[in-house]
């Protein structure tokens, strides 16, 4: 996945890209053919730096409704030439999904377009699934020869079929065909299928990985031959020494923790941190300052998982390190800190925007601290936050660390907030927005109204208005 461009959060597209509810608000006042512009270079151009966690779809596709925005563009991306050469998901997935949400609104034009596309795009799986939930069992059986003719008839082409029928998400289509009266494609289907079946059950029933009859030194050697092979396995094996090691095992592990290998090391200190040894704090300390990036990054990791007040003790007198580890002592008294721990909380906020910028990983736990510990001088980083990252997740994060700190956020940021595209960051709105303004009333009702909506926005919504409750 190619890491997208994103515009400046004061333009149209930029707030489009983010899924702000500002996007929303600003396209519908911009002249049609310049918000259309916009909205079709997202769809086109996913702008998610994490297209499988982040919500684009339905806000995209409700902008296309308000709009009433043809699908010429994105016909053209789905059918382009570069659909063979470029078989990755995250070229054609969000269109697909956009479409999805379209036909469920009623869009013939987007139907119509997805099973264009499950009968000869590359992609034609996630076009499927879409259908599976939308179509109905007529559409869906039109489709089970062109989809079928993409495997060949031998075995090679059937075991292909057997995983794609195993793997599918939504399984209706293909429940639609084992049943197909034509024998040809039924008895084709049912036998994928059960061929997926025995393929689990030999997955399920085949061991792999370490066993709890081995020794330390063995699950060590384990830990590092999966470094060798570019593999981090030091978490699972951690969880091997759970089984294997006894107390006499001990001096060994610590050893392992203070100068074993990249591998042995990294599972030692995980192993230590997660049962509390009395050793481990001192050290991930000492392996954060001699190790090597893995072991680093691995001690840093071990940390945080710490729950003991010993631990957060110790993340207090951490805190002002300029290193890994004090960035990490922040989270963690984000995370576990006490009011006290306020300014130091504030502090590692401010140091990650100022020094990593408004999309630093690191940002996700700090501003979900400041909201818990209530940081009301916050704010004003936060609100930065909130404007200027790209990750839907993120702003939803600001916007719950608003609704805590900020007295404003009712009759600011919430009100946009409702029209956001994740649906997590609408719900915050619709527990907090100012009801005088007669967009957040509207806005209220046609969430309530929506049936693509999530239930836990509209329960929201309905403790907030009735059906009696008069615009403003």
């Amino acid at each position: 996945m190619f890491d997208p461009v994103i515009a400046p959060s004061g333009t149209l597209l930029g707030l489009l890209q983010r899924g702000r509810g500002d996007g929303t608000l600003h396209a519908l006042t911009a002249p049609r053919a310049e918000a259309l512009a916009a909205l079709n270079h997202c769809v086109l151009r996913d702008p998610r730096h994490d297209w499988q966690v982040e919500n684009r779809s339905l806000y995209y596709a409700r902008l296309y409704l308000d709009l009433n925005g043809e699908l010429d563009a994105i016909e053209a991306h789905l059918f382009d030439p570069d659909d063979v050469l470029d078989s990755e998901e995250s070229r054609t997935g969000l269109a697909l999904a956009v479409l999805g949400h379209l036909a469920s609104y009623g869009r013939r034009d987007a139907l119509e377009l997805l099973r264009r596309y499950a009968a000869i795009g590359t992609n034609w799986a996630w076009a499927l699934d879409e259908l599976a939930l939308r179509d109905d069992d007529a559409g869906l059986c039109a489709l089970a020869a062109p989809v079928l003719a993409r495997f060949t008839t031998d075995a090679e082409g059937e075991a292909e079929l057997a995983a794609a029928v195993r793997d599918a998400f939504e399984p209706r289509p293909w429940r639609l065909w084992a049943d197909d009266p034509r024998e040809s494609i039924a008895t084709r289907v049912r036998a994928a299928q059960e061929t997926g079946c025995f393929d689990r059950w030999q997955r399920q029933m085949r061991p792999t990985g370490p066993r709890p009859g081995w020794s330390v030194r063995a699950v060590f050697e384990w830990a590092q031959q999966g470094v060798e092979r570019g593999a981090a396995l030091h978490v699972p094996a951690a969880r091997c020494l759970v089984a294997v090691a006894g107390p006499e095992d001990r001096p060994e592990i610590v050893q392992a923790a203070k100068d074993g290998t990249d591998g042995a090391r990294c599972t030692a200190l995980r192993y230590l941190a997660d049962s509390n040894d009395p050793d481990a704090l001192s050290l991930i300390e000492v392996a954060v300052i001699d190790g090597t990036a893995a072991v680093v990054e691995a001690a840093v990791d071990a940390f945080e998982r710490m729950r003991s007040i010993a631990a957060v003790d110790r993340a207090r007198g951490w805190a002002r390190r300029p290193d890994a580890l004090g960035a990490a002592a922040g989270r963690m008294l984000a995370c576990r800190g006490g009011a006290q721990d306020s300014e130091l909380v504030l502090a590692a906020l401010r140091e990650a925007v100022r020094g990593e910028g408004p999309d630093a990983p690191t940002l996700w736990t700090l501003v979900d601290g400041t909201g818990r510990l209530g940081i009301a001088c916050a704010a004003p980083v936060l609100r930065h936050v909130y404007r200027e990252t790209a990750s839907s997740h993120l702003r939803g994060r600001a916007a719950r660390a608003l609704a805590a700190t900020d007295p404003s956020f009712a009759t600011g940021f919430a009100v946009e907030c409702l029209w956001d595209c994740e649906e997590t960051t609408r719900e915050i709105a619709a527990r907090h927005a100012e009801t005088g303004d007669a967009r957040v009333v509207e806005q209220l009702r046609r969430l309530a109204a929506d049936p693509a909506e999530e239930d836990e926005v509209q329960t929201a919504v309905r403790s907030r208005i009735g059906p009696d409750t008069p615009a403003v």
